[in-house]
């Protein structure tokens, strides 16, 4: 019986964001997380050249240990399969039949351990008619809606900034393992998880789908800029300041009624257009430009301070470079920083799950390089001395 995370076993076969995001949840936890990588290491660690390990692998493979094993070779796959006898979670975001064809199916993975609980992220899932096709954060993003429903309405459709169908998959990827482990707990069996990237956009489109269906007949452009998805809401926009931009919403009458008066227009409360949601929804235009002649005189702060005291929904538009050094990221320990010995300090990602009753360790360590817990994983858990465990790492004459 499973005391606590620090006793659960997770091998993760992960590679770029959506495993690796799900394994670290669960290191930060305090769950050993066994990164099974190639031998020339996941496919993330490509994006430097040399010995050197990328930021974003860095940031995402804090307290994993790797082991490197050739899944292709007999002794790799053996020793694979041994790690899975000990594992209580196996974290895998493979191509689809990537894994069958190297002889390990989840469901024969499954048999050997019935109480593994093996969480399988896919970019579209095992079934339907995407099931086959080749699936990457962007690839995802426009089979989804996402990139055809954000941009402006006279310009192309344009990805999201952040890579959010990836990590929204290792979210739900998750969510998803941590369920069947609770249902572990009365069954004593394990399960297959399986979680599509695309699957878990659709929600996310709730405003925009919704607009098709509330107001059937109109001409609703599918891309509306910084607007409301659904165009429902106004204000609700970005809008330019002196030095930057915010972004304003008003959800409700108070809020309109605040905003105007903090921002000098008071008087638009009272002309009968802006006078219910509705109204405000039909002349969008009007409002937008209410709102910019007021905030582009003003710099973000002035514009902070006066709508922080009226109480009305706002924040600036940070940059990247502002994001870097967020001070409230930092307090909540969300940006977290290591002394890298080869990058130097630099900032890794911070556990998002604040829980009253488990408090993991302060201490974050760095990625680990390419097979750096070969011998102490392989020794501890399948007995191989030192010698055979790194002689897994030898690669292979293939004729």
């Amino acid at each position: 019986m499973l005391k606590s995370f620090t006793d659960l076993v997770v091998l993760e076969l992960g590679h770029i964001y959506n495993g690796p995001y799900c394994g670290l949840l669960f290191a930060h936890l305090g769950a050993e997380v066994i990164k099974v990588e190639p031998l020339s290491g996941e496919r993330l660690r490509t994006r430097a050249r040399g010995d050197a390990d990328p930021q974003e692998f860095i940031m995402l493979n804090s307290n994993k240990k790797s082991v490197a094993l050739d899944l292709k070779s007999e002794a790799g796959k053996d020793a694979f399969l041994k790690l899975v006898d000990k594992a209580d979670v196996l974290v895998e975001n493979y191509a689809p039949n990537t894994l069958e064809r190297l002889g390990l199916g989840l469901e024969s993975l499954l048999e050997r351990n019935p109480r593994l609980v093996i969480a399988s992220g896919k970019g579209y899932g095992t079934s339907g008619p995407y099931s086959q096709m080749p699936a990457m954060d962007l690839t995802v993003q426009a089979m989804s809606g996402a990139i055809g429903s954000t941009g402006f309405a006279d310009g192309p459709p344009v990805k999201s900034g952040p890579a959010f169908t990836d990590f929204s998959g290792g979210i739900h990827l998750f969510g998803g393992a941590m369920a069947a482990l609770f249902d572990r707990t009365a069954t004593g069996k394990g399960q297959i998880v399986e979680v599509s990237m695309h699957d878990t956009i659709y929600p996310m489109l709730t405003s925009a789908l919704s607009a098709l269906h509330n107001q059937p007949d109109s001409q609703l452009p599918e891309r509306t800029g910084n607007q409301h998805s659904g165009l429902a809401i106004a204000p609700y926009n970005v809008y330019q300041a002196a030095d930057g931009w915010l972004a304003i919403i008003c959800a409700s009458d108070h809020h309109w009624v605040r905003l105007a008066k903090a921002l000098g227009f008071g008087e638009a409360v009272d002309d009968p257009r802006f006078a219910d949601p509705v109204g405000r929804a039909e002349h969008m235009d009007e409002i937008d430009a209410l709102v910019t002649g007021a905030t582009k005189a003003l710099t973000r702060d002035e514009i902070s301070e006066l709508l922080g005291g009226a109480g009305v929904p706002f924040a600036p538009v940070k940059t990247l470079r502002e994001v870097d050094t967020d001070p409230h990221l930092i307090e909540r320990e969300m940006i977290r920083y290591v002394d890298h010995p080869e990058n130097g300090r630099v900032p890794v990602v911070g556990n998002p799950l604040k829980m009253s009753a488990l408090q993991p360790g302060a201490e974050l360590g760095i990625a680990p390089k390419v097979g750096a817990d070969q011998a102490e994983v392989l020794g501890r858990l399948l007995g191989l001395d030192a010698e055979q465990a790194e002689a897994l790492r030898a690669v292979p004459v293939r004729l």
